[in-house]
């Protein structure tokens, strides 16, 4: 007999993915087979083996892709063929989340299963909006109801008499039935005037709130189309939301900023980004390849003890100069006695973590600030090399050269087309949820232009450029700039647009 799987049963959390427990991002990573949710935020599935099954069975707005019984017939089915399955459901399985019901499936088939409990969205949401559920100087009680209840059933098994005696009330999943929910609050005597919100999309950039009076909500939740996923909060702590918002008063709350950087180099950004509270959407038109031959590098890696310096002008080159290196079993004792120059703090920063220490950064992180800040440098039968891309400006080995430089340029790395898709960002901007593109190489801009073609940008679009160079490059595209900084560095990109914003 073939050894049973597991099942863990993971709350993703209310959509922001840094919310999901640690154990839940573990489970993730263990998993075979993982079987998600509508509102399980799909960046969580980043996390999953590259071998992991994929498998869909959201729940939008009542309409399911998979009824409840299938969905327990896959958790089974998929953990009895010995497999390691996650499933993962937004907020928490155990709240409203039907996870009851999938473990006690579990638990009859005899298969092993693990609770992970997630942050619920009955919790979340509010905090975000500025909403504390409990306060001393309001209320000391909170009750979670669910909103799913059918009002044409003839019953009610919600106890509204006792719902309408406690301080703050949260509906999960209530938007369809407001009208019935406020109706019988107010019947069984809860205050028509009492402070109430609806949240929708809460703990993402998406994030809405709409407030008003308990009477009052599901008209103005109409007139709005205010739609699912929401949650409603009704209580005097709703009142307190102007004194202590937080979230959407961030200054780029609500702006959809597109990255155009290579993927695995959007990290940092991205997370500056959503700090500031916009929304990272990642376009990357270019993505950095190897060069196709390696020749000269190879001749300059065997010959270092001959030069007297390097010079990086990015991160990519550092990376792949070490990884040649590495690959012909040399190690960062080879640059023993050579001194180092890079372009900028990231770049030296990538270095440094070799255990390198670098010698020289320009006060300008652009090719000129690297020739200006070698003229108080002797250079007169010195010998430089510098790893960097196929196609770059000659600024710089020239510039040395004049100094009396011997300059060996080697191709480190190539930058190349994506595989980034015009549809994919055409239904955002056609849909008004991107606000600002931004570039960050001279590259970035010109695959960016082949990727969408010759089509204008919306006129609310904005463009941000980093460097003069990079600016340079957008306006030879028929880009005109209207976000630049003098810090040419990614922190500096997302100082810029916070300052442009905030003007506006």
């Amino acid at each position: 007999m073939s050894k049973k799987g597991k099942v863990f049963i993971i709350g993703a959390g209310p959509g922001d993915p840094g919310l999901i427990t640690v154990r839940g991002a573990e489970c993730i990573g263990q998993a075979d087979v993982i079987v998600y949710d509508y509102l399980a935020n799909e960046e969580f599935l980043s996390r999953a083996r590259k071998d992991a099954r994929l498998i869909y069975v959201g729940k939008k707005g009542g309409d399911h892709t998979l009824p409840q019984g299938e969905i327990n017939r896959i958790l089974a089915g998929e953990a009895l063929k010995g497999r390691t399955v996650a499933r993962l459901k937004g907020g928490d399985p155990f709240i409203f989340g039907r996870g009851g019901e999938e473990a006690e499936v579990l638990r009859e088939a005899g298969i092993p299963f693990e609770v992970v409990p997630g942050v619920t969205s009955a919790i979340a949401v509010p905090a975000f909006a500025g909403i504390p559920l409990t306060h001393r100087g309001y209320t000391s009680t909170v009750a979670f109801v669910t909103g799913h209840e059918d009002p044409t059933k003839g019953r009610s098994d919600i106890d509204w008499t006792a719902l309408a005696g406690i301080g703050t009330l949260v509906f999960l999943m209530g938007v369809r039935n407001l009208a019935n929910i406020t109706r019988n609050l107010v019947g069984a005597g809860k205050a028509p005037g009492t402070p109430a919100a609806l949240i929708r999309w809460g703990t993402t950039p998406g994030q809405q709130t709409l407030t008003g009076t308990l009477a009052g909500i599901a008209a103005t939740a109409k007139k709005r189309g205010f739609k699912p996923p929401s949650i409603l909060v009704v209580g005097e702590v709703v009142s307190l939301r102007p004194k202590l918002e937080w979230f959407e008063a961030r200054p780029l709350f609500g702006k959809g900023i597109v990255v155009t950087r290579p993927e695995e180099q959007a990290g940092e950004f991205a997370c500056l980004l959503a700090a500031e509270g916009a929304e990272a959407i990642l376009f990357p038109t270019i993505r950095i390849a190897p060069p196709l031959k390696w020749g000269d590098v190879d001749r300059a890696l065997a010959g270092l003890d001959g030069y007297d310096w390097i010079v990086f002008t990015s991160a990519n080159g550092v990376k792949h100069f070490f990884a040649r290196l590495g690959e012909r079993g040399g190690d960062i004792r080879d640059l023993k006695g050579i001194r180092i120059c890079t372009i900028g703090p990231a770049t030296a920063a990538a270095v440094e973590r070799k255990g390198i220490r670098v010698d020289l950064v320009p006060d300008e992180y652009v090719s000129e600030g690297v020739v200006r800040a070698f003229e108080a440098v002797d250079l007169r039968g010195k010998r430089v090399l510098l790893p960097r891309a196929a196609e770059a400006r000659d600024v710089i080995p020239e510039g040395l050269a004049k100094m009396g430089a011997e300059v060996d340029v080697v191709t480190a790395y190539r930058t190349v087309r994506s595989k980034s898709r015009k549809e994919d960002l055409q239904v955002l901007l056609e849909a008004g949820r991107v606000d600002v593109v931004t570039f960050t190489s001279p590259s970035t801009v010109v695959n960016f232009k082949k990727i969408m073609g010759g089509e204008p940008l919306p006129g609310k679009v904005r463009i941000a450029c980093i460097g003069p160079v990079t600016a340079a490059a957008a306006r030879k595209q028929g880009l005109a700039i209207d976000v630049y900084q003098e810090t040419f560095t990614i922190p500096g990109m997302v100082e810029a647009l916070v300052n442009y914003f905030s003007r506006k």
